[in-house]
């Protein structure tokens, strides 16, 4: 395997987590309390990095990161919650599969990552066929849910481009950043979360289960693994993993939930996978754009959770 697939591979175990989210919070959490959730997902993990890295950021970097946060964090989680509160679930994860077309049109502008046929087709076609995976007959749509949705989607947008735009300080490995914009992200969610749903709800054993996953592997290891490829790889390719999110989130709710998976849907599915083949294609002028070399030193040390 090349180093480039290699890179790939891993970034994808993000989306691929993250799909696993709409099953833990229905089967282990307590009900109805999403910017609750958002909060224990974001704030604690990004306090543990900040513990084992031991590093804060300086200068330009206390607003960069808080930007950074807000926006692949703090903003994100509460519009995807409404946009999943005002909308169907499926109706949810279209408008959010549109992320790919905002990050092509921002990369080109802040990045110089020129957009390319291949990568605008694979976007449409990934948007079609998660359509098919999640859509339903009957879903019905909310001027204010799909405006969350969309806004949810620009958000964690302008997030990975501004990531990639930005860089890092030197001497600062993907691990400290994660921690950085985990943090902030999370003082972001948490007055809107008691602001809107009160006190903390009580926890039994399956819902500590949850959150621990939700927190550790699901988002503190998730993000690193994610904001590590856009720091690797284009902006662009990055994006088009996004539908690995719901396809994992509809194989799991057919294999262990016991909902209904036809032809329509598992077609849907094999088309979002090979738009998210296709998006990693990528045309020679944009590989040199890439950084597919060797994890620097602060990369390599303190592993915070397992896997």
């Amino acid at each position: 395997m090349s180093r480039r697939a290699a890179v790939v591979a891993v970034t994808a175990l993000a989306p691929i987590s993250w799909g696993t989210t709409y099953a833990v919070t229905t089967e282990l959490l307590p009900p109805d309390r999403p910017l609750f959730t958002g909060l224990v997902r974001a704030l604690p993990a990004g306090l543990m990095l900040l513990a084992v890295t031991r590093t804060l950021p300086r200068g330009d970097w206390w607003w960069r990161s808080a930007v950074l946060g807000t926006l692949n964090i703090g903003a994100f989680f509460p519009l995807l919650f409404l946009a999943a509160y005002r909308l169907p679930g499926g109706v949810a994860a279209v408008v959010g599969s549109v992320g790919p077309v905002f990050v092509i049109g921002l990369a080109a502008l802040l990045v110089s990552e020129r957009p390319t046929l291949r990568a605008m087709a694979a976007a449409v076609a990934a948007t079609i066929g998660v359509s098919l995976v999640v859509l339903r007959s009957e879903a019905a749509l909310d001027a204010v849910g799909v405006a969350a949705g969309v806004a949810a989607a620009a958000s964690m947008s302008a997030g990975i481009v501004l990531t990639k735009r930005w860089g890092r300080p030197e001497g600062v490995g993907p691990l400290v950043m994660t921690g950085w914009q985990l943090t902030a992200g999370g003082l972001f969610i948490a007055p809107i979360a008691f602001l809107v749903e009160g006190a903390p709800p009580a926890f039994d054993g399956p819902a500590v289960l949850g959150y621990a996953y939700l927190a550790l592997g699901n988002t503190a290891v998730s993000y690193w693994l994610w904001f590590r490829g856009v720091e690797r790889l284009t902006a662009t390719s990055v994006t088009l993993l996004g539908p690995l999110s719901p396809i994992t989130a509809a194989v799991i709710g057919w294999a262990a939930l016991g909902e209904a998976l036809g032809p329509v849907q598992v077609f849907g599915m094999l088309l979002a996978f090979a738009a998210t083949a296709a998006g990693q294609l990528q045309p020679r002028h944009s590989r040199k754009a890439e950084k597919t070399g060797p994890q620097d030193e602060s990369d390599l040390t303190a592993q915070p959770v397992r896997r």
